[in-house]
This record gives C-alpha cells, structure tokens and sequence, in this order.
C-alpha cells in the first residue's frame, strides 16, 4: 500500500473512475521523475521510475473488461503495450523521446478518460473490470 496516509485513503476511497485517473496521474508523475532522472545520468532514479510506469500499465492492462469493453479496450490494450514496449527501449538506449511520447500518450489518454466520463449515460459499459480498484492499488507500491 502507499506509504502516504493522505494517498492511502484516496485510493481506498475511489471509485473505478477515480483510480484510473488516478494511476494515469502517478503514472504521468513518474515520467517526469524517470526524464529528470536521465537529464542528470541518475540511472538508479530513472530505472525505478520506469519500473513504475511499466507496473501502472501493467495494472491498467490486467483490469480491462474485454468483455464488456468492446474495440476500445482491444485498443487501449495495444496501446498499454506500445507503451511498455517504448519504455524498455528508453531505459536500454537511454533515450529521451520514449519517454515523453509515452507521457504524451498518457496525458491524453487522461484527458480523454476524464471528458468521456464526464458524458458517460449510467449504466453504460466501462473499458475496465470493477476490480481496478482493487488491482490499481497495487501498481502504487511497485
């Protein structure tokens, strides 16, 4: 679990909606860190930040309902591993660029997730399982 109260109980408090947003922002922050980290040769920081980006997406991938989700979630799938797969070539190669096409990437992803939430009809099918909350939750402390 997050180390920081405050973040603890946001996670535990969320709803499906909010933690996808929410792994998408830690997410986001963690390419910073990683791009920060690889201006200054940090190789250790950049690693681990990376590390964490790739168990987010890996969360983010494992908790979409491909039943109920339709194309979007064939798509978003391919797109979870696109982003992998560039993130593994940032860290081996030591590149800047991976990391912030994944960044856009996901910032986009973000604000295409909160609008369309905003609009969603209730009951209408989500791209996610039910069970993000409880698989997101685990992608913080990786």
């Amino acid at each position: 679990m997050p180390k920081d109260a405050y973040l603890e109980s946001r996670v535990l408090a969320a709803d499906p909606v909010e933690l996808i947003h929410m792994l998408y922002e830690h997410a986001l922050l963690q390419l910073r860190v990683a791009r920060t980290a690889l201006a200054v040769k940090d190789v250790p920081s950049r690693s681990t930040a990376i590390a964490k980006v790739l168990a987010i997406l890996g969360e983010l991938e494992g908790s979409l309902d491909f039943k109920a989700g339709g194309a979007i979630t064939q798509n978003l799938s391919r797109l979870y591993r696109y982003m992998r797969k560039r993130l593994v070539e940032a860290n081996v190669g030591r590149l800047d660029a991976p990391l912030a096409e994944v960044e856009s990437l996901l910032r986009t992803l973000d604000e295409g997730w909160t609008a369309m939430q905003h609009k969603k009809p209730v009951g209408a099918p989500m791209p996610y399982a039910e069970s993000a909350v409880d698989q997101g939750a685990h992608a913080w402390s990786a």
